[in-house]
């Protein structure tokens, strides 16, 4: 089975740079339980919201997990990492040492539709303020968001979303030209 996930840094962390950071946390994802498919390039993004702060270097990456594989144990090996490069959950929304988003896991849909669907429905500024207290899966944001789709489309295009039922490629292809053309490669 695979898991599809997305970095983002905007804030150094000890000697290393954004960008330093994506790269070593993209050498971390791999371990005995899990392997490394595909890794996107780098790329930078306006923060988001815009204006909220530098502007973060993003990436995303294909998981080979085992088909047993508990989600929220993925998830606990994604916040295991940015521990190691210094993330706090300080402020929603806020600049970060590193953040990893578990975007996907297969097609699986958490906790179950009705409840992701709600998350993915929610007006913008609930969005700002509420936080799930419990794995979303699909990503509530993904279809959403430029600086996810576009490492993701290098590296997962056709990975169809089990409840809107489009492709990466197809939910990128739905953003605005000025959205996408605010995500530009550095690497």
């Amino acid at each position: 089975m695979q898991a599809l996930v997305a970095l983002g840094a905007n804030l150094p962390f000890d000697a290393a740079s954004p960008d330093q950071i994506i790269t070593d946390a993209l050498n971390c994802l791999g371990n005995s339980w899990y392997k490394v498919r595909r890794k996107s390039r780098l790329f930078k993004t306006p923060a988001y919201p815009k204006g909220s702060g530098p502007d973060y270097v993003n990436a995303a990456a294909v998981l080979d997990i085992a088909s047993d594989s508990d989600p929220q144990a993925v998830l606990r090996h994604l916040h295991d990492i940015e521990a190691r490069f210094g993330r706090r959950r300080d402020t929603r929304w806020g600049t970060r040492t590193l953040d990893i988003d578990l975007l996907a896991v297969g097609g699986l849909v958490a906790p179950d539709p009705a409840t992701q669907t709600r998350w993915r429905n929610l007006p913008p500024a609930d969005q700002a303020r509420l936080t799930p207290d419990q794995l979303i899966l699909p990503h509530p944001r993904l279809q959403d968001r430029a600086f996810v789709l576009v490492p993701l489309a290098e590296v997962a295009p056709d990975w169809v979303h089990p409840l809107l039922q489009r492709s990466v490629l197809q939910m990128l292809d739905a953003l605005s030209s000025a959205d996408r053309a605010e995500v530009r490669a550095i690497v």
